[in-house]
């Protein structure tokens, strides 16, 4: 273990309903702001029926925002407690997991290594991508038909097995999404900082944005082993439901956890992904903006808006969906997706709630808000 970066780390204690489990980690360190508020949100359009609150995951920090840190913060001492110097990972351009990773990387000293698959022609510096290139991040596209099993994940290998050869030093690879078993224990501390802040009676239904399935198995999985009543959904904005369903049996498994299947404590809503990972209808964007001019709320197009969508459409057309009508809405983060260009056309079309620039001259009279 280098020494430098060891002072990152802190001892981890687990909840006293997760102390049974196998291969619970050591260390974790210490990146996010904790204790996010729950607001009432008043969503428009929602059913009077309903009752919708919203987990401030977003508001974890600045360039670190977001339900990724949580993981970070067990997979970065998990390099550094290994001797890693370098972390190697993946995912879609529009990661907030590669960008939160890089940025949380430089903090603790390591070095950070994404493999970006391409979903345009055109990368830029718009969007997570202008703060993976201002970690400094060492970059590699991708093709956008690339798999992981099969064509990313071998690539990490190898650039592993270069840097060790050519430097000896070691890298720590990490999945897509941080969604691995050590990240799960991130995503597990979202739901225990819900139950100390004394959420868990307050509602009937937690819904996440699913897209590796990392958080929403830590949520899931959590729930089951406190006892609690609480149904956990999570809409898909990547994947199918066999992929989600088996990433959390695995994890399952792993935790030594036999007698129970995703399938009892696992609910998934496996409509609303739209025309594919990052590709936005009109009418999701459209839901972005009456949403921030509403409510304030400002959701990303890749993540967050597909869920909250997803939540909204399935309380109007199938609502026994739910175990109750007291529904919790977790975050996820994902601002800056909002940066990377899509939105640029639709805020200053003629008319729009949006477009409420108005040039006033030095001696005439003001312009009347309606003009």
């Amino acid at each position: 273990m280098c020494l430098t970066m060891s002072k990152y780390l802190v001892n981890y204690t687990p909840p006293s309903w997760a102390q049974h489990l196998k291969n619970l980690p050591k260390y974790k360190v210490e990146l996010a702001m904790e204790n996010t508020p729950i607001h009432e949100w008043n969503l428009p359009g929602m059913p009077d029926d309903f009752s919708l609150h919203i987990k401030r995951l977003d508001m974890t920090g600045s360039s670190l925002s977001g339900n990724k840190v949580g993981k970070i913060e067990f997979l970065l001492a998990d390099a550094i407690s290994k001797g890693c110097k370098h972390v190697i990972t993946c995912g879609g351009v529009p990661s907030n997991h590669c960008r939160a990773l890089a940025l949380a990387c430089r903090q603790v000293g390591l070095i950070p290594h994404l493999f970006l698959t391409m979903t345009s022609e055109e990368v830029g510096c718009r969007g997570n991508v202008l703060l993976d290139r201002l970690s400094g991040a060492d970059i590699y596209l991708m093709p956008p038909d690339s798999d992981d099993e099969r064509d990313v994940h071998p690539k990490m290998e190898a650039l592993a097995e270069r840097i060790l050869l050519e430097k000896g030093e070691k890298s720590c690879l990490v999945p897509k999404g941080g969604s691995n078993l050590i990240g799960f224990f991130g995503s597990m501390a979202i739901y225990d900082e819900l139950s100390k802040q004394g959420a868990l009676d307050r509602f009937d239904d937690v819904m996440v944005a699913s897209g590796s399935t990392g958080s929403a198995s830590g949520i899931c999985v959590a729930n089951y082993l406190a006892g609690s009543p609480l149904r956990v959904h999570g809409v898909l904005v990547r994947h199918d439901p066999e992929f989600a369903h088996d990433h959390v049996n695995s994890t399952l498994r792993q935790l030594g956890v036999e007698h129970v299947r995703s399938e009892d404590i696992f609910s998934i809503i496996d409509s609303y992904q739209g025309e594919g990972y990052s590709i936005s209808k009109q009418d999701e964007l459209d839901f972005i903006l009456d949403v921030s001019s509403t409510t304030g709320v400002l959701l990303d197009p890749t993540y967050t808006a597909k869920a909250a969508w997803g939540v909204l459409q399935e309380m109007k057309k199938n609502p026994g969906r739910f175990k109750g009508r007291r529904v919790l809405f977790i975050h996820t983060g994902g601002m800056f997706g909002l940066f990377d260009g899509r939105m640029d056309d639709m805020l200053v079309r003629h008319g729009e709630l949006t477009n409420k620039v108005r040039k006033c001259s030095k001696d005439g009279p003001l312009p009347n808000p309606g003009q």
